[in-house]
C-alpha cells in the first residue's frame, strides 16, 4: 500500500492538474467551476474530486453536469500529464462549504448590525 506522504503528493499533483484541465475545457458551463480537493483512496485506484461552483443552484448543477459528461475525456488528459501505474478512478463531489460559510459570514454581520443598533 501507498504511504501517506505519496497519498497526498499524489492528491495535490492531481488537484492542481485536474483545475488547469477544467479551466482548459470549452464547455462555458465550467466557467466558474473549481476543483477544491482530492481524496485518494491508499491503493490509489479511484479518487473523489471535490468540486465548487459560482451562480445560483442551476448554474451550479449544470456546471456540475457538464464536468460528470467530460470525466473520460479529463482521465485521458491526467494520464498524459502524470506518470502513474494506473489513472484512479474519478468521481464528482460537490462542496458547498464556500457557499455555507458566505451565509453563516451573512448571519453573523446581521447579528452584528441588530446588536450595534
Amino acid at each position: 500500500m501507498g504511504s501517506s506522504y505519496r497519498i497526498n503528493r499524489v492528491e495535490e499533483l492531481l488537484r492542481r492538474e485536474l483545475s488547469d484541465i477544467v479551466q482548459h475545457l470549452g464547455d462555458p458551463r465550467l466557467h466558474m467551476l473549481t476543483v477544491v480537493d482530492v481524496e485518494l483512496t491508499r491503493d490509489l485506484k479511484s479518487a473523489k474530486v471535490f468540486v465548487s461552483s459560482l451562480g445560483d443552484q442551476e448554474q451550479q448543477l449544470a456546471a456540475t453536469a457538464a464536468l460528470q459528461q467530460a470525466l473520460g475525456f479529463v482521465r485521458r488528459e491526467v494520464a498524459k500529464r502524470i506518470s502513474l501505474r494506473q489513472v484512479p478512478q474519478l468521481a464528482l463531489v460537490y462542496d458547498d462549504t464556500a457557499e455555507r460559510a458566505a451565509r453563516v459570514g451573512a448571519l453573523l454581520n446581521q447579528v452584528k448590525s441588530n446588536t450595534d443598533g
